[in-house]
């Protein structure tokens, strides 16, 4: 066999090989676009308090995300590529969210499928995520539930802070941290204000009832 004839031979053999990792790919690339709108929808059901809704999606999404790992298992990879990352991530942030508004167990790795780099960086998004909800709570009146927010976001974040590995093995976990503490100071500080505008209230509406 010529030169040629060899080259041609082992590019023959490697070309299919490419095209069916570039097919795999692309349904990767468009299941993980479609996992993080319907992880999307499910946080904004949450917030809206639909939680029927917020169910259907996660369950929507879990399916999905297996679909994607299961057409990524063949090809290492595409597998721990950063989309996909980022996909499972939104995952993980939206079924660790609805579980801590309905007062569930947390989902694990495992029951979501998840590596482990996706699920502390989605464990720390949804901590954060819980202000928005924590602030609806103030608005009612409800400080009680809002205190139990603030108290499993500081849970989140003191566990997350012990996993001090670098960035390449955490995905950038640090940064998650930082901005996690950051929502927690400011969820401190409104819930703080709050419970002293209501005494300053409740003063006043005492002092007018004694008048």
């Amino acid at each position: 066999m010529n030169r040629r004839s060899e080259w041609e031979a082992i590019t023959a053999s490697i070309r299919p090989q490419m095209e069916g990792r570039h097919e795999a790919r692309e349904a990767v690339l468009k299941e993980s676009r479609k996992l993080i709108q319907v992880c999307s929808k499910c946080i904004k059901h949450v917030h809206r308090r639909q939680l029927e809704e917020a169910e259907s999606l996660l369950a929507e999404a879990k399916s999905m995300s297996a679909s994607m790992r299961a057409a990524s298992a063949s090809h290492p990879e595409i597998r721990f590529a950063g989309y996909i990352q980022d996909a499972e991530k939104e995952m993980v942030e939206a079924a660790a969210l609805l579980a801590i508004i309905q007062g569930t167990g947390l989902p694990s790795p495992d029951s979501l499928g998840i590596g482990l780099t996706s699920y502390l960086n989605g464990m720390g998004e949804a901590a954060s995520e819980c202000l928005r909800y924590a602030l609806d709570e103030m608005r009612k009146g409800s400080m009680e539930r809002a205190e139990e927010l603030l108290q499993t976001m500081e849970l989140i974040y003191d566990e997350l802070t012990t996993f001090d590995f670098p960035d390449s093995l955490t995905g950038g976990l640090r940064r998650t941290c930082d901005a996690l503490r950051a929502v927690i100071e400011r969820t401190r500080s409104d819930l703080t204000m709050t419970q002293v505008q209501m005494g300053l209230m409740n003063e006043l509406k005492r002092a007018g009832d004694g008048s």
